[in-house]
């Protein structure tokens, strides 16, 4: 994906605007949206609102136990080797299991995911196109929204959301 410099620059010049009242949320990671972004550095919350930084850099993240994520890694990926086309993409909070390939392959990508939720009561599915996460219970783009509208420059004001990246 590219965002063209045009869009950019747009953001860039809305942010200035508003005082730095601009933020992308997204289920791509911080670092992503970083790399689509950059030269700028806008606020963030990445992989669903598991990762967020504020006006001043200051980052928070909610991430899994490391043996948890290490234990349903390897799971996945031993899944997955039976459902050709598909493919895991493991964030450090978050794990992806893209289907776009092999859409023929949706039901057991779901059953597979909705297993290992069942399993782990911390655990919770967010569907996508294609694709279907498993990420930390209680993460989503609204609560880091809300996270947002209580800190400057963004407290006080009314939240206007846009197509999201």
């Amino acid at each position: 994906m590219v965002i063209p410099d045009s869009t950019l620059q747009a953001l860039n010049a809305l942010a200035q605007q508003q005082g730095g009242a601009v933020a992308l949320i997204s289920g791509r990671s911080m670092a992503e949206l970083d790399a689509l972004t950059h030269p700028w550095r806008l606020p963030l919350a990445g992989v669903h609102g598991a990762e967020r930084r504020d006006i001043n850099g200051k980052t928070y993240i909610v991430s899994l136990p490391t043996a948890l994520r290490d234990e349903i890694a390897a799971e996945l990926t031993s899944a997955l080797e039976a459902l050709p086309g598909c493919e895991l993409e493991s964030k450090e909070m978050a794990f992806a299991l893209h289907y776009r390939q092999a859409p023929q392959q949706q039901s057991a990508v779901l059953e597979l995911a909705q297993r290992i939720v069942q399993r782990y009561p911390l655990l919770a599915l967010q569907l996508g196109k294609c694709v279907v996460e498993i990420k930390p219970r209680g993460v989503n783009k609204g609560e880091a929204i809300t996270a947002f509208m209580h800190e400057a420059p963004f407290a006080g004001r009314e939240p206007v959301l846009s197509a999201m990246i």
